[in-house]
């Protein structure tokens, strides 16, 4: 019986044991300016700094931010050593890094991977409500790739974070038993088809 939930050619089926208690930590991003960028990722955003790790010898910082309802803050130990432990345990944390200097080069930039040549692609969040969150979005002066309503995909954004990194806004899924499923995308505004679940916009 295959350990994987869906089918694609590549994957390994032979569990090795070894990697069963191996943890997705994080995904780390390099940034300009961390004033900006902090102030981007958690008034815009809304997370939250868990650890601030400096390196003065090799002058750079790391930033690791997570999403308040994705972490116990009762859990969060006080002492830095401890909570330096803790930070690489938890799951799907961003870590921004921040090389001493950049923020003061008027012609620094970092590729985004979405320029040519492409490479990397973006982060996600998932909200409630799209539509919603880019009202708010727009609002707050963010910079979009992509409305709600834009395109053929119907009911999911893309916002640009300061360093002209995309982030995906999606909605979140819900299992769908009781209704007939349509074709996505479909009607703005309404339920966005993603296979057995739809996203609530």
């Amino acid at each position: 019986m295959s350990k994987h939930h869906d089918k694609a050619d590549g994957l390994c089926d032979n569990v090795d044991l070894e990697t069963q208690s191996y943890v997705f930590n994080q995904t780390m991003m390099r940034i300009k300016d961390p004033k900006i960028s902090l102030d981007f990722y958690t008034r815009i955003i809304g997370m939250k700094l868990y650890r601030k790790l400096d390196f003065p010898e090799m002058k750079f910082t790391l930033y690791f931010l997570a999403m308040a309802g994705d972490v116990d803050d009762n859990n969060v130990p006080d002492n830095d050593d401890k909570r330096t432990t803790w930070t690489f345990n938890q799951r799907a944390m961003l870590e921004l890094t921040h090389n001493w200097g950049t923020e003061n080069d008027s012609t620094f930039s970092y590729h985004n991977g979405n320029s040519e040549p492409q490479g990397f692609g973006h982060i996600g969040f998932s909200v409630p409500d799209v539509y919603a969150a880019s009202e708010r979005f727009e609002k707050l002066g963010v910079k979009f790739v992509k409305k709600p309503d834009d395109g053929k995909m119907k009911g999911l954004a893309f916002i640009e974070d300061p360093d002209g990194n995309k982030i995906e806004i999606s909605a979140e899924l819900e299992i769908v038993h009781d209704r007939q499923i349509k074709k996505w995308p479909h009607e703005p505004r309404t339920l966005n088809l993603w296979g057995n679940a739809i996203m609530r916009s």
